[in-house]
């Protein structure tokens, strides 16, 4: 019986952990890409010679904000650019713009909006925010790290799919991230993400 149990034990020791299979290099990277705004986010509209049509809107839980002379526009899941050219099209209806203008600036105040989720063996469950973009390491130290209890190699990122709805799943091993020998597992966490740890 103990030869049995010490000959199983060697055999868990022998085989080392299951590298995942995946190729990280296809995930993005967001800091090289123009924001997309989201609930939450403040943002100013500044039309040039024309400061009572200035304001500064909290994008509402329905992805709207509210604007002199245009009234309600959808500004959750466009870029300040998108929303810029969006504001520029209805303006046209009420004021004179002299063509090859640009009177429109569209500035972020506050992004609130970059939130994701950290559940399981960690110091601290919940939804993390922050500022600028964090990296797979970075969002566990958020929560504290890891508990003794985590199984470290089964670390699982879901990344819903704003588009096709479709929720991909990302397989991280986190002593292999930390050591430094598989650097290209620590991606960058994007909105919406959530990092669960077994």
């Amino acid at each position: 019986m103990r030869v049995s149990l010490l000959l199983t034990l060697f055999l868990v020791a022998a085989c080392p952990p299951k590298i995942p299979k995946y190729d990280y290099s296809q995930e993005p990277d967001p800091r090289n890409k123009e924001l997309i705004l989201g609930v939450g986010d403040t943002i100013s509209v500044n039309v040039w010679e024309n400061r009572d049509i200035n304001t500064e809107s909290t994008i509402r839980p329905d992805g709207t904000i509210t604007m002199p002379l245009v009234g309600d526009l959808k500004a959750a899941g466009e870029t300040p650019s998108a929303l810029k050219a969006k504001i520029r099209t209805k303006l046209e209806n009420f004021l004179k713009i002299v063509p090859g203008t640009d009177p429109v600036t569209v500035a972020v105040r506050n992004w609130r909006s970059y939130r994701f989720t950290i559940q399981g063996e960690v110091v601290r469950q919940g939804v993390f925010t922050s500022d600028h973009f964090v990296t797979v390491a970075d969002a566990i130290a958020m929560a504290g790290g890891m508990s003794r209890f985590a199984k470290r190699s089964e670390i699982k990122l879901f990344r819903p799919d704003p588009k096709t709805r479709v929720t991909r799943t990302i397989p991280l091993d986190y002593d292999l991230l930390a050591s430094g020998k598989r650097l290209d597992m620590n991606i960058w966490v994007l909105p919406d993400d959530v990092i669960f740890v077994p």
